[in-house]
């Protein structure tokens, strides 16, 4: 057997996703549960204050990976990094907060060699120099969270689950939305999302203080036989989370948002939704929710995505990653 890669996870202790009581905890299980499941790595966890030494790696690590590149994920100060020869691997952000958390100087500044996370090249490349190594990798998964739960012949039918944040309707949010996107900004990158709430038969429930409403996603997801996945412009963990558990999944695919990278199937493993189709799709299937062609999609759909685009599949992406870098 090689040897497995050593490999240096840096972090600042506060990092919010790791925080056992942050409601996101999808972070930390890749980070703090798949990695170390994967037999070619020895992960060690260096948690630190807003500085660190790297040279104390020097000939003991292969990999240093970050798990974020901004301030709230790494320390300001990193000793040494500038003489250092350990590749850099980071996983990254919203591409579209690039400029505004200063990611390219955080480039130069710590030597970051790659980037990895599960939005598409095209809309990493918007943002970012077209040199930069970016790689799309699946992460987010954990299957073990998606053990029996309620069948779905048992769940609610004649209603389809809308979850997640949205813009807000009131007046003043809208007129703030015309001048930055960054008012009111889930209604620019969750456009649809936010669209489906008019709808009467779309149950929603969003978020408050910061907490999901329903602690047990994956329970509450399983409530209800229909979800809906949406990102004007690149899918986010919900398109796996929401299959995932079991649901019949009407997933924004379209060229904007360049979801087709995922490997679901129209009318197979998903039904596809645009701004255009939505409520035709969600129609076809209150005209006849007893249909069992709905529960073989839905199956078929949780399976895709818990075979093919769990952590561990993810884990062992982010592994041939870190093998280009390796001398």
């Amino acid at each position: 057997m090689a040897r497995k890669i050593r490999t240096a996870l840096i972090y600042k202790k506060d990092y919010s996703f790791f925080n056992e009581n942050h409601f996101d905890k999808t972070t930390s299980y890749f980070f703090k549960d798949a990695l170390k499941r994967n037999e070619s790595l020895e992960v060690s966890y260096f948690p630190c204050e807003n500085e660190f030494d790297v040279s104390k790696l020097k000939g003991k690590c292969d990999v240093i990976l970050f798990v974020g590149n901004e301030y709230d994920a790494i320390p300001e100060i990193i000793h040494g990094i500038k003489q250092s020869s350990i590749p850099v691997i980071s996983k990254q952000g919203d591409p579209h907060y690039a400029k505004k958390f200063k990611r390219i100087e955080l480039h130069e500044k710590f030597k970051i060699d790659a980037y990895w996370s599960l939005q598409p090249k095209e809309y990493f490349y918007k943002f970012y120099p077209k040199h930069f190594r970016y790689e799309e990798i699946i992460w987010g998964l954990e299957p073990s969270k998606y053990q029996n739960l309620k069948p779905y012949n048992q769940r609610i039918k004649n209603r389809i689950l809308n979850s997640g944040n949205v813009g807000r309707k009131n007046l003043k949010s809208k007129i703030g939305h015309l001048f930055s996107k960054e008012i009111n900004s889930s209604t620019y990158y969750y456009k649809l999302r936010t669209m489906c709430n008019d709808l009467p038969y779309v149950d929603y429930a969003g978020m408050k203080n910061n907490q999901y409403i329903n602690e047990d996603y994956a329970e509450y997801l399983s409530r209800y036989c229909t979800a809906i996945a949406t990102g004007t412009f690149y899918p986010v963990i919900k398109y796996f989370e929401i299959p995932a558990a079991g649901c019949l999944t009407f997933m924004e695919i379209t060229e904007k948002n360049h979801g087709q990278y995922l490997g679901y199937k129209n009318n197979e493993t998903a039904i596809f939704i645009s701004e255009k189709n939505y409520q035709e799709k969600f129609e076809d299937y209150l005209s006849d929710p007893n249909n069992k062609n709905w529960k073989d999609i839905a199956k078929a759909g949780s399976e895709y995505t818990l075979n093919e685009l769990n952590n561990d599949k993810g884990v062992e992406s982010l592994v041939h990653l870190m093998q280009e870098f390796i001398k």
